[in-house]
Order: C-alpha cells, then sequence, then structure tokens
C-alpha cells in the first residue's frame, strides 16, 4: 500500500477524535457529538489512552482507520492551519475530514488493486479511477464538500467487484470446494475450521465469530466486521481488501497467517 494511504497521526490535527460522533455502547465508553473533542485528546492531539483503548472501552478506536486521510487535510488541504489555531474554520474542517477518510479509502482499495497480477487486463481502468480520485482528494475545500461521493463510490465498486472476480474466478469455477454465507448475520457463529477459500465475505458480520483454523485464502473482506473474530490459526493469506484496522478489532495467535500488507497487533503477541 502507498506509504500516503496509511495513518500518521503525529501529522494530523487528531480529526477523528474531534470531527466524528460515537455513541456510549460496547466500543465507546461514553458519548461524543460530531465537533467536540473526546476528553482523552490531549493539546498536542496525541490520545492520553493510546496504549490502553481496548482496556478502557475504545475498541471503535482500535477499529477505525483513516487510510491517511487525517495528514492530508491537516498537511496539505489547510496547510498544518488546524482547528485549534483557527477556530472559524473547524466546521470546515471537520466537514471536509469525513469525505477525504472516504475517498482515501477507495484509493486505499484500488491501490491494492493495481498490485495484484491478476488485474492485469484492468490495469488502465484502476489507473484511471485511481488517479481521477486523487485529484478529488487536492481539491480546494468547497469543491470537496459539492462531490457527489456516493456516485464515485459506485463507479470504483464496479472496479473492486471485477477485481474480486479475477482473484477469486477459481474458487468461483469450483464452488463444491467452498462454504457460500448465504447471509450477513454470523455473530457469534462457530465456524471453527470451515473452508471460505475465495469467499466473497462483502459486509459479513463476523462478530464474535469463531474462525479459528478457517481457510480463508484469497477471500474478499471488503467492509466484513470481524470485531472480537477469533481468528487463531486461521490462514488469510491472500486475502484481498482486508484493512489493518479491521485485524486490530479481531483476537488471532502466532499461528494465524496474515496476507503481507497486515501486521499482526500487538495485543494478539501478549
Amino acid at each position: 500500500m502507498e506509504s500516503f494511504l496509511q495513518s500518521d497521526c503525529d501529522n494530523c490535527f487528531g480529526l477523528c477524535c474531534v470531527a466524528l460522533p460515537y455513541a456510549k455502547s460496547a466500543d465507546f465508553a461514553f458519548n461524543k457529538d460530531g465537533g467536540e473533542p473526546c476528553r482523552n485528546l490531549l493539546s498536542d492531539h496525541r490520545c492520553n489512552i493510546h496504549d490502553q483503548l481496548r482496556e478502557k472501552g475504545f475498541r471503535g478506536c482500535v477499529s477505525y482507520e483513516c487510510f491517511g486521510a487525517g495528514q492530508h487535510v491537516s498537511q496539505h488541504i489547510y496547510h498544518g492551519d488546524g482547528w485549534r489555531h483557527n477556530p472559524k474554520q473547524a466546521s470546515e474542517i471537520f466537514a471536509v475530514y469525513p469525505i477525504v477518510q472516504q475517498l482515501h479509502e477507495m484509493l486505499s482499495y484500488l491501490s491494492q488493486a493495481l498490485d495484484l497480477k491478476e488485474t492485469q487486463l484492468i490495469k488502465t481502468e484502476i489507473k484511471n479511477i485511481y488517479h481521477k480520485t486523487i485529484t478529488m482528494t487536492n481539491l480546494p475545500p468547497k469543491e470537496i464538500l459539492e462531490l457527489d461521493i456516493p456516485s464515485h463510490r459506485e463507479i470504483v465498486n464496479k472496479i473492486l467487484v471485477m477485481t474480486s472476480e479475477l482473484v477469486r474466478k477459481d474458487f468461483i469455477q469450483n464452488q463444491q470446494n467452498t462454504k457460500t454465507l448465504k447471509g450477513l448475520d454470523y455473530l457469534g457463529a462457530n465456524l471453527k475450521g470451515v473452508n471460505l477459500q475465495g469467499a466473497n465475505l462483502r459486509g459479513v458480520l463476523f462478530i464474535a465469530t469463531n474462525l479459528r483454523n478457517a481457510d480463508l485464502r484469497k477471500a474478499d473482506f471488503i467492509g466484513a466486521d470481524l470485531r472480537d473474530a477469533d481468528l487463531s490459526g486461521a490462514n488469510l493469506t491472500g486475502a484481498i481488501f482486508l484493512t489493518q484496522s479491521q485485524i486490530n478489532s479481531a483476537k488471532g495467535n502466532r499461528q494465524t497467517k496474515l496476507p503481507f500488507y497486515i501486521n499482526t497487533p500487538e495485543h494478539w503477541l501478549s
């Protein structure tokens, strides 16, 4: 993945800790409105409990990913002129940020699609939409606020679906060897050792699901919810559109096999 699509909190105004709202739940310890700084946010934009987020009831923060949008908005769009220093433009910054975050998420998936050998036949299409998306992230704030994100996402999604089908084609053609999930709700299900090679797991809810020793090679994980899913011993080699934040929100161990672009979370090793 391109380095600019990875979070760099040191060069961000703590935007995810201010711009976004959240409600008290299993993922957040208290309510917070959009535009209101989290009470754990320090004056230097760092988190006071960053190393204890899971223990302190902020699993939602652990599973959140800005895909580099935070530093892009902070340093490139607003040139380091943050909401603390310029309160008059704070509301605009907080409105621009989630739009750019969506664009960076799309770029992250498109970047991965470009790197896959299976997408050779559609490389030109991927490059065109990738560069168009880059251009959108560099527009002036007022133009960013006028973007039709749903329409652009639909165009990107068509490319990602094509990518997924190319990567998984051998499994699609040989479905008898692959379990097909027909629903989206697998909360707490026991799928230990299940064969999901090349499966389309888009948007599947695997919250607290037992996926120990499951075969998840070359599965499409875009939008899948892995919070508290047990991936101990599972094989995710070659999985596509899997994010670091998805893995951070799950459970696993040293035996879990991850794609090369995903790091093993520290809490898996303790």
